[in-house]
């Protein structure tokens, strides 16, 4: 009699090939449980309390024992006096940072992959790199000094010419200038260690056309360079644009103080004074919420239109 062989169902098949897999790559697989862990107890499991937007909480009922308040909070800061101005000063500085700090690395990573002495081009990036590395305490501690009303840099330049002293984090419309232009002199560097990378990976045989047609430098970075890093451009812009409303926190809140508050205040530092200073923890979390649905959106929204106008996106 001849014997025919079962056929294995694909959900086995699938499983066993998986499991095999494991086994032999079993190093592997153990590299990637730290970072899984962390997104699972740092980020996700977190995800499960977000629901204290919708209660009023007791601290002795604990989150999940508070009673159900439905969208009470969040109408709450809808109706706040303070809404319009929140969103407006988020949106702005967001915007303003967005606007003249994206296409800055870029730049200078054309520039740089321009520089042909090995030496000097190490240097140049060392140098743009280095701000990176200082802390964000450190880095507005390095603002104050600078632009101190009497002893600052700035001030002192300023009177060597003749003209009066300004009392620069006094002035609320300088506010947004001073963290966005000492936001970009500090990340521009690190930024466009990407666009380096993508830089790196261009077919060096366009090079080599664009040579015996005669291209200028500028006319090998329109033709060659810029199309070959317009898929990782058109990425960091969606993840950009999908962290408007979740702009820094700790150095807009080391800068705040009482004279450029007007223009300060946002939604992150108006969270942590509502939540922990005045222990509005449900507001808080309401609004926190809120601000990052509104990141959601945006980054879907600005997903889908760079898939249909480019054809690139994250998803």
């Amino acid at each position: 009699m001849s014997t025919r062989t079962v056929p294995r169902n694909k959900g086995q098949g699938w499983l066993h090939t998986a499991g095999k897999n494991m086994m032999r790559h079993w190093q592997l697989h153990l590299l990637v449980i730290p970072p899984l862990l962390f997104f699972v107890i740092f980020k996700y499991y977190p995800m499960a309390n977000a629901v204290l937007a919708f209660k009023d909480y007791n601290v002795i009922k604990g989150i999940w024992g508070s009673p159900w308040v439905g969208l009470k909070h969040f109408e709450l800061f809808f109706e706040n006096p303070l809404f319009w101005t929140l969103v407006k000063n988020t949106i702005l500085l967001s915007g303003y940072l967005l606007l003249a700090g994206f296409p800055i690395p870029i730049l200078l990573a054309l520039m740089i992959n321009e520089i042909r002495g090995g030496r000097f081009k190490r240097f140049v990036q060392l140098v743009s790199f280095a701000p990176y590395f200082i802390s964000t305490v450190v880095m507005v501690s390095i603002i104050m000094l600078f632009l101190a009303p009497r002893l600052g840099f700035a001030n002192i330049a300023l009177n060597f010419f003749g003209l009066n002293s300004v009392n620069f984090l006094g002035e609320p419309g300088m506010f947004r200038s001073i963290y966005v232009w000492s936001d970009i002199w500090q990340t521009a560097g690190y930024s466009a260690v990407i666009y380096l990378a993508a830089l790196a990976g261009i077919d060096p045989t366009l090079y080599e056309a664009a040579k015996v047609d005669g291209a200028s430098r500028f006319q090998k970075i329109r033709h060659v360079d810029l199309p070959g890093i317009v898929p990782t451009i058109v990425i960091i812009l969606i993840l950009n644009v999908g962290n408007v409303m979740a702009i820094g926190f700790e150095k807009v809140y080391l800068l705040q103080n009482p004279l450029n508050i007007a223009n300060s205040e946002i939604i992150a530092t108006y969270v942590y004074r509502i939540g922990l200073l005045n222990a509005n923890y449900s507001f808080a979390t309401a609004v926190g919420l809120f601000n990052s649905l509104i990141n959601l959106v945006l980054l879907v929204t600005v997903n889908g239109l760079a898939k249909r106008i480019t054809n690139n996106s994250i998803w």
